[in-house]
C-alpha cells in the first residue's frame, strides 16, 4: 500500500497508469486525497461543497469495472475539484451567490461528463467569487479561498478553490474556468500550471450558454474551460478528454484537432521566435514580478534555443472594452432583478457594475474596440511563434481585496492587476500560465505563454520545455511541511 502523502505527490499521468496496471487503487487514491482535505480544508477552504461519499463510491465502482476486466478510461481513478461555476448533476452549483446557494442542476456541464467517461473521480465543487465577476476567491456564500503559500493572501480566482486545491495536494488537477484569465490568474498566484486552449476547443454548456440563469449565463463570447494542474503534462492529459472534439450544445466549438493533446507536450523550440512584452507598453508591474519573470525569458533564449526579443502588440489599455463586453453579454435585466431580490446580500463590486448606465454606444464601442485588439495581435503574431508576458502584474496580495491600489508606486484600477489576462480572452488565442519563480517573499510568480490562434500545440511544447529547464513540481507550500504532509 502507498504512503497516503506520496499519493497526494502524484501527478495524473502516474496515478492513471499505476490505477490502471493495478498497482493502485483508486480507493486508497481517493482516501488519500480526503484524508489531506481534512486538514487543510479548515484552513484554505478551497471546496464550498465537497463530496467524499459520492468520491468513494464512484472509486469502488471503477475498482470493480476494472477487476472485470472493463475499460476504465484514461483518468481511471483520478480525483478531480470542479469549480462552482460549472454545473453538475446532483451536486449543488451556487456560484458564490445567495440566488444559487440550493440550486441543483439537473445535467452536468459538457466537461463533467466528458471526465466522468474517463473514470475521474469527483472530489467537490471548487470556490468562486460571485458568478465569476472578479479575480480573487470570496463570496457572499462560503468561507474566503485562501493561498497555501500564504493563508492570509489570495490564491487567486475566479478559479480560487481550484487553484489552492491543486497548489496543496489536495487533487493532482481541477477544472477552472477563464473569461478573463480566472484559469491562468490563479495559476499564477498559487503556483500550479494552467492552460485555457483557443475559444471553442473545449466545449461549454449549460455554462454561459443557458438562457435560464441569470449570473450563470454570461461571458458567452469570452470563457474558457481549461485544465488547472502541478505539470504540463496533466493538462494535457485532461485535455485530451475534454477537449477531443465538437458538441452541438455549443456553438463556438470547433471540429476536433488534428492534433494529439498528449504528443503535444514533446519536442524542443529551437528556432522559434518569441516575442517578449513586459508590460504591454503601459501597464504598471511589480518590480519583483519583472525580475522574476525577465529571468525566466531568459531560459527561453539561453537554454531552449529560442529567439527572443522584446515587442508590443501596440493596442492601448483596452480594459473598458473588456467590461463593455461582458455587460454586452450579461443578463442585466435578470441579474438586476437579483439584486433587487436579495438587497443586501450581493457582492458590492458586482452590484456597482450592474447598476452602471450601460449606454448601446458603450457596447458597440466596446465590441469595435475587440476587432482591433483582435486585428493587432493576429498582424503581430506573424512574426512570432510565441509571446511572453508575466502572468499577472503584482503578486499575491491580502484576501478580501479586489486588487491592490498601487502597483510599483503607480495609483491603479482595483482590476489593473489583470492587465496581461483578459486580452487574451478577447482574442480567444491559447494561453497559458506556467510558474516562473518566486519572489524575495516567497510568493509565486507566473509567466504566460501565449500561442498563435489555434496553435494550441506550441503552447503546450513551450510549456513543457520550460518545465523540464525549470521545474517546480517539488516545490510545495511551506504549510504542507508544517502539518506534516
Amino acid at each position: 500500500m502507498a504512503n497516503a502523502n506520496d499519493i497526494c505527490r502524484m501527478d495524473a499521468v502516474t496515478i492513471a497508469a499505476r490505477v490502471k496496471a493495478k498497482e493502485l487503487s483508486p480507493v486508497e487514491v481517493v482516501d488519500a486525497v480526503l484524508a489531506r482535505m481534512d486538514q487543510l480544508e479548515p484552513t484554505l477552504h478551497a471546496f464550498c461543497t465537497p463530496t467524499p461519499d459520492l468520491a468513494r463510491e464512484t472509486a469502488k465502482q471503477i475498482e470493480q469495472s476494472l477487476m472485470a476486466g472493463n475499460d476504465v478510461g484514461p483518468l481511471a481513478g483520478v480525483p478531480i475539484g470542479i469549480k462552482d461555476l460549472v454545473c453538475t448533476k446532483g451536486i449543488r452549483t451556487a456560484s458564490g451567490s445567495v440566488a444559487y446557494k440550493d440550486f441543483v442542476p439537473d445535467e452536468d456541464d459538457v466537461v463533467v461528463e466528458r471526465l466522468k467517461g474517463a473514470g475521474a473521480v469527483i472530489l467537490g465543487k471548487t470556490n468562486v467569487p460571485e458568478f465569476g465577476y472578479s479575480g480573487v476567491g470570496h463570496n457572499p456564500v462560503f468561507e474566503t479561498t485562501r493561498n497555501p503559500w500564504n493563508a492570509g493572501l489570495t490564491p487567486g480566482g475566479s478559479s480560487a478553490g481550484s487553484g489552492a486545491a491543486v497548489a496543496s495536494g489536495m487533487g493532482p488537477f481541477a477544472i477552472g474556468s477563464d473569461g478573463g484569465g480566472s484559469v491562468r490568474i490563479p495559476a499564477a498566484h498559487s503556483g500550479i500550471y494552467g492552460i485555457k486552449a483557443s475559444m471553442g476547443r473545449v466545449p461549454l454548456y449549460p455554462g454561459s450558454r443557458d438562457e435560464r440563469y441569470p449570473g450563470v449565463s454570461g461571458w458567452e463570447g469570452l470563457e474558457h474551460i481549461g485544465p488547472m494542474s502541478r505539470t504540463v503534462a496533466d493538462s494535457a492529459l485532461m485535455l485530451s478528454v475534454i477537449a477531443a472534439g465538437p458538441d452541438d450544445r455549443d456553438r463556438h466549438t470547433l471540429p476536433a484537432p488534428d492534433f494529439d493533446w498528449n504528443e503535444s507536450v514533446q519536442g524542443d523550440l529551437r528556432g522559434l521566435r518569441v516575442a517578449y512584452s513586459s508590460d504591454w507598453g503601459y501597464a504598471a508591474v511589480d518590480p519583483e514580478v519583472r525580475r522574476v519573470v525577465g529571468e525566466a525569458v531568459k531560459v527561453f533564449e539561453r537554454d531552449l534555443g529560442c529567439v527572443v526579443e522584446e515587442a508590443h502588440p501596440g493596442w492601448e489599455d483596452p480594459i473598458g472594452a473588456f467590461w463593455g463586453l461582458v455587460a454586452l453579454e450579461t443578463d442585466l435585466k435578470g441579474m438586476r432583478e437579483l439584486v433587487e431580490r436579495y438587497p443586501g446580500q450581493m457582492s458590492p463590486h458586482l452590484v456597482d457594475f450592474l447598476s452602471r448606465p450601460w449606454t448601446a454606444e458603450d457596447l458597440t464601442n466596446s465590441v469595435i474596440a475587440r476587432k482591433a485588439v483582435v486585428n493587432k495581435m493576429w498582424k503581430f503574431m506573424r512574426n512570432y511563434d510565441l509571446l511572453l508576458t508575466p502572468t499577472l502584474a503584482c503578486p499575491p496580495f491580502p484576501v478580501h481585496m479586489q486588487g491592490p491600489e498601487k502597483i510599483d508606486g503607480r495609483m491603479v484600477d482595483p482590476f489593473a492587476w489583470l492587465a496581461f489576462t483578459f486580452p487574451m480572452n478577447m482574442t480567444g488565442q491559447p494561453a497559458a500560465s506556467i510558474p516562473a519563480g518566486f519572489t524575495e517573499d516567497g510568493l509565486p510568480v507566473g509567466l504566460q505563454i501565449i500561442g498563435r490562434h489555434l496553435d494550441d500545440p506550441t503552447v503546450l511544447r513551450a510549456s513543457a520545455a520550460f518545465e523540464a529547464a525549470k521545474p517546480w513540481a517539488n516545490r510545495w507550500p511551506a504549510m504542507l511541511e508544517e502539518l506534516g504532509l
